[in-house]
């Protein structure tokens, strides 16, 4: 009996290109439903109004239309800057530490200040020649049951920082914090407007003065302790009427990211926050009135931030219980999204 072999069927070939036709169908069959439902759906009604992300509403643009002689007094604007936090409540994160803070009379520096207050901090506040500013801090301090003392001078003389330490070594018995946060701005249309004097100024204040605070802080620091510096997102991404003012920023975020790895093996963190428009007394001593309505309208917010609001940030930094394992960062709040 003869055997018989089936002949193997050959399959078809598949067409070139069909698999592609077949998806292009199908994403324009998912497209389809999308497209009737945009038709349907009315035009998103908005009010116009910068949206609001904290407990208590904060101010918005426009912002008074005032101008203040430097270095700017928070007693003399027309708006009084937020600084009280009332919804922050303190847990003893700074408990039976000692902070100086530079530039602490007024602005983020005041905020930073009684909120270490508030934490359980002793603080020691800097300042240039503000003396009313600076009695207000001193008074809020105390209101959270903290010492305090004010220490009147200039930054830029490497005396007066090494004067600092000491009165606060001499009035605490020792320092845990230094938060570096005084500073000089001025705008200028022109790289050709920025005199000699104008360029020596704002890089002794800003760098120099940070430099030769940490120099003198240093050797009173122990393990735990930590430096906080103040930079901005002018620092990060350059701003073409502050050109003098940012690149101390960028400096000082090199600086921060350098003296981390210096103060390592010490167990000293340093970090630093680059806030975005605030409103304290730099802007409005800077820029003139028609300009001030406007600050802070650029940003993602709409508006600027309250230094009630960038306070925490330089809480978390400080504390050990929350930070001890941060340093040599520069955070970013700006109220915009992609700062970095």
């Amino acid at each position: 009996m003869k055997s018989t072999t089936a002949t193997p069927t050959k399959s078809a070939k598949p067409r070139v290109g069909a698999g592609a036709a077949h998806t292009a169908s199908r994403q324009r069959a998912v497209q389809r439903p999308q497209d009737e439902k945009d038709k349907a759906k009315p035009a998103a009604k908005t009010s116009g109004q910068p949206p609001q992300t904290g407990k208590r509403p904060q101010p918005v643009n426009p912002m008074p239309a005032q101008h203040l002689r430097k270095p700017g007094l928070e007693a003399e604007m027309a708006l009084r800057p937020r600084f009280e936090a009332p919804d922050y409540k303190g847990s003893g994160k700074l408990e039976g530490m000692t902070a100086l803070v530079t530039g602490g009379d007024s602005g983020i520096g005041r905020a930073v200040a009684v909120l270490y207050a508030r934490e359980g901090a002793d603080v020691a506040i800097a300042y240039l020649d503000e003396d009313q500013d600076a009695e207000e801090t001193r008074r809020h301090v105390e209101a959270e049951g903290a010492r305090c003392i004010t220490i009147r001078g200039d930054v830029s003389d490497p005396a007066f920082c090494r004067e600092a330490v000491d009165k606060t070594l001499e009035a605490f018995g020792k320092l845990d914090i230094l938060v570096n946060n005084a500073a000089f701005q001025l705008h200028a249309a022109s790289i050709e407007d920025i005199t000699d004097e104008r360029l020596d100024m704002t890089l002794r204040t800003n760098v120099f003065g940070y430099f030769q605070m940490a120099r003198a802080a240093v050797p009173h620091l122990r393990q735990g302790a930590s430096i906080i510096n103040t930079g901005s997102v002018t620092g990060l991404e350059g701003s073409a009427h502050l050109l003098d003012y940012s690149t101390t920023k960028g400096a000082i975020h090199a600086f921060t990211k350098s003296l981390a790895s210096n103060l390592l093996p010490k167990g000293i963190r340093v970090n630093a926050i680059a806030p975005g428009p605030v409103w304290t007394p730099l802007n409005p001593a800077d820029s003139p009135p028609e300009k001030v309505k406007d600050f802070g309208k650029q940003t993602d917010l709409q508006r600027p931030a309250q230094p009630e609001e960038l306070s925490p940030a330089y809480v978390f930094l400080a504390a050990p219980s929350c930070a001890s394992y941060i340093t040599g960062i520069v955070l970013p709040i700006t109220g915009s999204v992609g700062a970095i």
